[in-house]
């Protein structure tokens, strides 16, 4: 019996090639964390740009479920299955929902600013830590979506993947937008472990979680990229480059 929802596995020299060029990312991120000029600081956007920011952030969510139940519903009709077949087992899920929602909790009581922006900061955080993984994530397996979604299998790839790569494009855009984003080496260690975990993933065959260690490499990879998500909102005491930057930071939050 198939099973929908998942993807082919990798094998052979197409395995190999994707560990390598995964490694190779996490080293580059390696020797980017070294070299750069850290901490980088989100810029101070206009109270205009940061709403056009959060409207397109909004309008690509709103558009990707749109496209997702559009899809789910081609996917039913194609195949003539229930929607519980269409839906594989989701044995990591439960860990996504409790890193989401601590990763909201932590953002939400880190800063000192008013509600509605600690609830809208925490909110693009969360997601964040959703999105580092979600993009290779994508990259590695959207072509290989096991089965093809009938009539046409490149449309409605697109028709599910186009729209989560613009929330993953709108989410990053509003991390750069916001002044409390610290871009620390921290960020670029926990990133570059991640895709060393995808790597190690990606040595089995990039095998959809099933058994117990795809499950656990896309359970460590996840939480991995939920840090990456965190070290962007460090307090400033931590993120700044020595204590002769505390002052100034402090003055820029009373701003």
């Amino acid at each position: 019996m198939p099973q929908y929802g998942t993807w082919f596995t990798y094998a052979g020299a197409a395995r190999i090639w994707l560990a390598a060029g995964l490694l190779v990312a996490a080293g580059a991120l390696v020797w980017a964390g070294i070299w750069l000029p850290l901490p980088i600081r989100g810029a101070r956007a206009g109270r205009t740009a940061m709403r056009a920011a959060y409207l397109a952030w909004v309008a690509a969510m709103v558009l990707f479920v749109v496209c997702f139940v559009s899809y789910v519903r081609q996917y039913v009709h194609a195949y003539h299955i229930s929607l519980g077949m269409a839906e594989p087992p989701q044995h990591v899920a439960p860990v996504t929902f409790l890193a989401v929602v601590a990763v909201f909790i932590t953002i939400a009581t880190l800063t000192s600013a008013g509600v509605r922006t600690r609830l809208a900061t925490a909110a693009v955080g969360a997601v964040a830590g959703l999105s580092f993984f979600e993009f290779p994530f994508q990259l590695i397996i959207m072509t290989r979506m096991y089965p093809p979604v009938l009539p046409d299998p490149v449309f409605y790839r697109v028709l599910l993947n186009l729209p989560l790569f613009c929330v993953e494009t709108t989410t990053l855009l509003l991390l750069r937008l916001s002044p409390m984003v610290r871009l620390t080496r921290a960020t670029f260690c926990c990133l570059a472990l991640m895709l060393a975990v995808f790597a190690a993933w990606a040595g089995t065959g990039f095998g959809y979680p099933l058994t117990p260690l795809p499950i656990t490499l896309n359970i460590v990879a996840k939480l991995l990229s939920f840090a990456v998500a965190l070290t962007l909102f460090l307090p400033r005491q931590q993120a700044a480059a020595g204590p002769a930057a505390e002052p100034a930071a402090g003055t820029e939050s009373a701003g």
